[in-house]
């Protein structure tokens, strides 16, 4: 069966190099997720998250958990990105693989990516949001290796598989709606871009700017509710469940809790899935000059 032309492992490159600029803003949108406010107080925005945390802390402060950024990005992103193109590949030895077909791709590769990555996760989620718990609460990662062997140490398999339903959830609807609705708005630019701009797009730097800016609205809006819940899931010490964490912050915050820090997370993810797909529609082009 025929593989994929470039190495599993460049989506997780690509993925690396777009998170090394965004994660700023991956930052503030977790602590916006994590931030418990009581219903009909006004959340801060972005920019005052941002703010206030470099006022405080300095800005080196925005960075923080970059490290668990890298290992997710080359964990989850790695197999999520490669999987779905060796499958879309294989897929395609048949003739022109079907929207439908490559969503069911783009999920199943997304869940493998949720479940390979689900470690990482937790300790970037625990390592951004860390300095807005009380200090004798603070896990006090210095970095995610280390953080990743004292998750281990004293959580145990249970606590590396915490949240693994939710963030394997999300990662499914993540990939269907960032990576195969691309694909899906790459193809249609392409065929219909003549007709309803009255500009026939072609492959190249301005149409993939577009459709990865179109599939990261769509990804936002998708996975919002299970980011949010899987945050606090993630971020929390105790063993309470996912019904419980949902039930709580409906019945304290309303049902909008379910899509808390959309904006920060459109601001995150929107640029993220521009520069992601950018750097991996360059690497691929690298990759094969460099290979012919």
């Amino acid at each position: 069966m025929p593989n994929s032309s470039y190495p599993f492992w460049l989506g997780g490159v690509a993925a690396s190099m777009a998170s090394s600029f965004t994660h700023p803003l991956d930052f503030a949108k977790v602590r916006m997720q994590t931030m418990e406010t009581a219903v009909g107080v006004k959340k801060p925005s972005i920019l005052t998250v941002l703010r206030t945390s470099i006022q405080e802390f300095g800005i080196r402060s925005v960075y923080t958990g970059l490290t668990a950024a890298w290992m997710r990005q080359m964990s989850y992103s790695l197999v999520r990105i490669g999987t779905y193109e060796e499958l879309k590949s294989r897929l395609s030895s048949n003739g022109t693989p079907s929207t439908l077909g490559l969503i069911a791709a783009a999920s199943f590769a997304g869940g493998l990516g949720g479940i390979v990555g689900n470690p990482a996760d937790i300790i970037l989620v625990r390592m951004t949001s860390d300095s807005m718990r009380p200090p004798d609460k603070r896990y006090g990662y210095s970095n995610a290796v280390t953080g990743l062997f004292s998750l281990a140490k004293e959580e145990g398999i249970r606590g590396l598989g915490r949240g693994l339903g939710t963030n394997t959830a999300r990662a499914v609807l993540m990939n269907a709606s960032q990576v195969g609705s691309y694909d899906f708005f790459k193809t249609a630019l392409l065929q219909h871009s003549g007709d309803i701009f009255n500009y026939q797009l072609k492959d190249n730097l301005l149409l993939h700017v577009s459709a990865s800016l179109l599939a990261g609205t769509v990804a936002t809006t998708v996975c919002s509710p299970a980011d949010v819940m899987r945050t606090r899931i993630m971020s929390s010490s105790s063993d309470a469940s996912f019904i419980h964490i949902l039930t709580t912050s409906i019945r304290e915050e309303g049902p909008r809790v379910l899509f808390k820090g959309w904006t920060p997370a459109f601001m995150r993810l929107g640029p993220n899935t521009v520069l992601l797909f950018v750097f991996f529609e360059q690497l691929k082009k690298a990759y094969k000059t460099l290979s012919s």
